[in-house]
């Protein structure tokens, strides 16, 4: 997999097919970009599983926060990494003994470890690296665009609503190949 550049179909893939999602980073202050992100895929319909040993045992947005991946007691369909580049591996390496193992290892943005997007691809995980999910959700939803941004997605086709409010449109299904 070329990590530099990834086809909208492989993220909007991911993004169709995973369900409940482990923030490995996770702070609880509000202005931070982790709280941003997980709020944001916690109202989109994830179930969303906040990561953090400093908080272990507290609550971020009434889910109950774990100090390590291995302590959460259900299935991760994907592990959202915000942690320095450094720290990834052994995150990585965490994931990888999970039972049943996570389907995606995503990295955020300005996050790439090579080695342990080796060792998960090793494994049959997808990866993605140097991404934020709240955003490729956004772009490929078309919600961003509501903000002046180029999503870099053209469609005829009216994004369907997915709930309530402004701001909720779904990516829309896919088939089989994880394209539309």
């Amino acid at each position: 997999m070329n990590h530099d550049n990834y086809p909208d179909n492989y993220i909007r893939g991911i993004l169709n097919t995973v369900k409940t999602i482990a923030m490995v980073g996770i702070s609880p202050k509000e202005n931070r970009p982790s709280y941003f992100a997980f709020k944001y895929l916690l109202e989109r319909g994830y179930h969303m599983i906040p990561v953090n040993p400093g908080q272990a045992g507290k609550s971020i947005l009434n889910q109950k926060v774990y100090a390590r991946l291995s302590d959460i007691p259900e299935p991760v369909d994907m592990v959202d990494i915000f942690r320095a580049s450094e720290h990834v591996l052994p995150v990585v390496e965490e994931a990888l003994k999970l039972q049943p193992k996570p389907q995606v290892i995503w990295m955020q943005l300005t996050i790439r470890n090579e080695e342990a997007a080796r060792l998960a691809e090793a494994a049959g995980l997808k990866v993605v690296m140097n991404r934020c999910p709240k955003i490729e959700y956004g772009r490929l939803s078309s919600e961003i665009s509501w903000m002046g941004v180029n999503s870099r997605t053209l469609s005829s086709r009216r994004a369907q609503n997915l709930g309530t409010g402004v701001q909720r449109m779904s990516l829309g299904a896919t088939n089989k190949k994880g394209d539309n």
